[in-house]
């Protein structure tokens, strides 16, 4: 979705700008640490590794995510150094937020000695609420725009609507699948994360105007093109995600 004149900044006093994509963030992490807090205790979990695991969470998923943007897009960022740390005008790759996260998450609750699994269910509904969330900022800030396509009313896909509409039907997936009853630690955060891949895959994707990675064609009729960077990590990324569900189900 392309918005001609549209603003990415709310407010701005003086060298102090608060922008959408910024007020976004902090609502989907403030969304994801209350409802980590809030059910952690129902699970024996205290205050303090939850706070001290949500800020090394905060971390490694923010460097994480702009890694991964910052190598994709390294051409850009050669003749634009400057920018690599400016998160706030957006740039976070999803797979890379998320291997942040698995990681550091992971090494933490070793060294705890806390079931890993159970904190990657507590995630999933503030990970989901910021994909819903921070899509909507990309339209402020006119990126992850869509594809253009002939066949419909519109110029190009509203690549950003997709997206947050994803975001939104995992997160009632999960809550569907919470209320079935009670499920095996990882369960929930597997399946969210094989949901993501592929309707980001096959949806997403398909219609967002990124570059092909590889051998593929461009439908300009219907404004879908095959095959970029994501498209090409769908399929091993959905074979891992099979993989651990049918081992939490052993």
């Amino acid at each position: 979705m392309y918005i001609e004149d549209i603003s990415p900044i709310i407010v701005q006093i003086g060298p102090l700008a608060i922008r959408w994509y910024g007020l976004m963030f902090a609502v989907s992490v403030m969304t994801g640490f209350y409802y980590m807090l809030k059910n952690g205790k129902e699970k024996g979990l205290s205050e303090d590794f939850i706070f001290s695991l949500f800020i090394i969470l905060l971390i490694s998923i923010v460097v994480g995510a702009r890694a991964v943007f910052v190598v994709v897009n390294w051409s850009y960022f050669m003749e634009n150094p400057e920018l690599i740390i400016r998160v706030d005008r957006g740039g976070l790759a999803f797979h890379g937020g998320l291997l942040g996260g698995i990681l550091s998450s992971w090494l933490y609750c070793r060294y705890k000695k806390v079931n890993w699994r159970i904190l990657a269910d507590l995630a999933v509904p503030g990970i989901a609420v910021g994909i819903a969330l921070v899509r909507i900022a990309n339209i402020f800030n006119q990126e992850i725009l869509g594809r253009p396509a002939e066949l419909f009313a519109f110029d190009r896909h509203p690549a950003q609507i997709y997206g947050s509409l994803i975001g939104i039907i995992l997160l009632l997936l999960h809550n569907y699948l919470a209320r079935r009853g009670e499920q095996k630690p990882g369960y929930l955060f597997w399946s969210f994360v094989l949901g993501y891949t592929l309707l980001r895959g096959l949806i997403e994707e398909t219609f967002r105007d990124n570059p092909l990675a590889a051998w593929g064609f461009v439908s300009e009729a219907w404004g879908a093109g095959f095959f970029t960077t994501v498209h090409l990590f769908t399929i091993p990324i959905a074979v891992l995600c099979f993989y651990m569900l049918a081992k939490i189900k052993r």
